[in-house]
């Protein structure tokens, strides 16, 4: 219920490179710098009367006109001065800039690699590039940006700091702390590298470490909201609930607005009892962040403690009603209204025979039959760079868990994603839009897919838990232990749907479906579906590879 906020956004386009001719560029070239955009623009005007063809000039008013706020008029000079120019790198990388501030990040790539393309050596942009391909979600591209930057320069703080940053994003944490690590150790001030150290520590269930690199990026920047609400953060997790709060007031004073950090603050207050005050601090959150679906399920699970059952199903409808097919207030809906007795309601919304898709998949093409595909599939996994232990931030215990499988080298996964996309269309083929269905009348017609795998030691399990990103979700099992397939009551490795979290304030024992895992079964689920592995003891490892199906733009 508690989320940790990525660290500041790249930087933002700015004069970079001129080879500027002439009294006047040169002085607008200072005012600009300086911060005196509409200075700059009377001295480059007077040059253009004279010279409109001038391409420096051209470029310089360019990049003045995006600071005074006229994105048009910037695009327009940056595309005149390269019509006068072709290949006119500086002009190309300015305008990326201004693309790229604009979020739009197509034609930012385009900019940056026609830059490239006149000077391959342009690092800005090179670097440039990186920062796009990265807001892009293309992590593993962006990572090839900024390792080429690092080999022209090894020196390069903010190279390694976004280098560190892709790769967490990509799973592989070791190597992401070497990269925080070494952007610090070159810039000893550098706050932000400090604070997204401290993540990784986190991640990598180091929170002595984590702490000591959150209070480092503080002592640099007192102001920092993020990383005091990071402190904040890892010293719940300690179990120091007001030192935590405190940490939180701090983010809230430099950043009122923090919605993250308002409801931290209800979170922590929840934890020492202190139900009407957690209820106060989640109606501030609300205010600050009316959108944010899981202040509305934390205040839900407050009533719910409070013995108010019909005030959190008030709450789950409201914001249902804004916002359809919400995936982590229709979880938390089902909760309730199971507290309240309501079978049908929940019975609709955990409808097992209609929701749930379990295949048995064949062979894709280019594998002699199943047991060839999974064991290039286990192979795959087990050799996978982002292969880790699993932080406690995850739902898996006694494991291993993978970040971003869907990225070159794919190997066999290739296939994998054209099965799964395979399966996810005929699931959508056998469920048709149902207007009356709470997650059924809305549903992506553009998806995307992310992947990953667990490998599960012995004792290994997953807790409960839902995947609040995404539309539709699912599992294949490549390899399983002989036990799991093993009839008992104890059911031992199978999964379980319609368990809630113990952390909810839920009494009432749900109906729940179990299903044993079968190497080369996939199963298909609707997102907010709480779902949980039973453990199991075995002396070989179980691997499933798991995905999302999200609705993209």
């Amino acid at each position: 219920m508690k989320k940790r906020k990525k660290g500041p956004a790249p930087p933002t386009t700015g004069v970079e490179n001129f080879d500027i001719s002439g009294e006047l560029l040169g002085e607008a070239a200072r005012d600009l710098q300086a911060g005196r955009a509409e200075a700059a623009l009377v001295l480059i005007r007077q040059v253009l009367k004279s010279e409109p063809d001038n391409a420096e000039a051209l470029n310089l008013c360019g990049v003045a006109s995006f600071h005074t706020g006229d994105v048009a008029e910037a695009v327009s000079m940056l595309e005149t001065a390269i019509s006068f120019r072709p290949g006119f790198a500086d002009a190309l990388n300015n305008l990326g800039n201004v693309f790229k501030a604009v979020q739009n990040y197509g034609d930012a790539e385009g900019a940056y690699k026609r830059a490239l393309g006149a000077d391959p050596d342009y690092m800005s942009a090179r670097y440039n590039l990186g920062i796009v391909l990265e807001l892009s979600g293309r992590f593993a591209d962006a990572e090839g940006c900024y390792r080429e930057c690092l080999e022209r320069d090894k020196d390069f703080a903010p190279g390694h700091f976004n280098l560190g940053n892709v790769l967490k994003a990509l799973g592989r944490m070791e190597e992401a702390r070497r990269a925080y690590r070494r952007a610090t150790a070159l810039q000893p001030g550098f706050a932000e590298a400090l604070n997204n150290l401290g993540t990784v520590e986190m991640e990598l269930s180091n929170p002595t470490d984590a702490i000591h690199a959150y209070r480092q990026a503080i002592g640099v920047n007192p102001g920092f909201a993020d990383a005091h609400y990071n402190l904040g953060i890892a010293l719940q997790d300690g179990g120091e609930h007001e030192d935590a709060i405190a940490c939180y007031e701090k983010a809230l004073s430099c950043d009122p607005a923090h919605a993250g950090a308002q409801i931290n603050t209800g979170y922590a207050l929840k934890e020492l009892g202190r139900l009407d005050d957690a209820a106060r601090a989640y109606h501030k959150a609300i205010a600050t962040a009316p959108d944010y679906d899981k202040v509305r399920v934390n205040l839900g699970d407050i009533y719910l403690r409070q013995g108010k059952p019909e005030d959190a199903l008030g709450l789950c409808d409201e914001f249902l009603e804004i916002h359809p097919g919400n995936i982590s207030v229709l979880a938390f809906k089902a909760i309730v209204l199971e507290e309240l007795g309501q079978k049908d309601g929940v019975g609709e919304l955990y409808d097992y025979d209609r929701l749930l898709g379990p295949v048995i998949v064949s062979a894709p093409e280019g594998f002699a039959d199943l047991s060839a595909f999974n064991e290039a599939l286990c192979e795959h996994v087990l050799g996978h760079p982002s292969l880790v232990q699993a932080p406690a931030t995850h739902a898996t215990r006694f494991g291993r868990h993978s970040g971003e499988l869907l990225v070159d080298p794919k190997g066999p996964m290739e296939a994998f994603e054209k099965m799964v996309m395979q399966a996810v269309d005929g699931y959508r083929g056998a469920r048709p839009p149902d207007p009356g269905h709470p997650y059924l009348a809305t549903r992506p017609e553009k998806m995307s897919l992310n992947v990953w795998g667990v490998a599960m030691d012995s004792q290994g399990h997953q807790l409960a838990h839902i995947h609040p990103s995404a539309w539709l979700s699912g599992v294949y099992y490549p390899r399983l232990p002989s036990v799991i397939g093993e009839d008992g009551a104890d059911h031992r490795g199978w999964i379980e749907f319609g368990r809630a979290p113990d952390d909810f304030h839920a009494l009432k024992v749900p109906d729940v479906k179990l299903i044993r895992p079968q190497e080369g079964l996939l199963i298909l689920f609707p997102s907010y579906f709480y779902h949980r592995t039973i453990p199991f003891e075995a002396d070989n490892v179980r691997i499933s590879i798991a995905f999302d199906v999200l609705a993209r733009d």
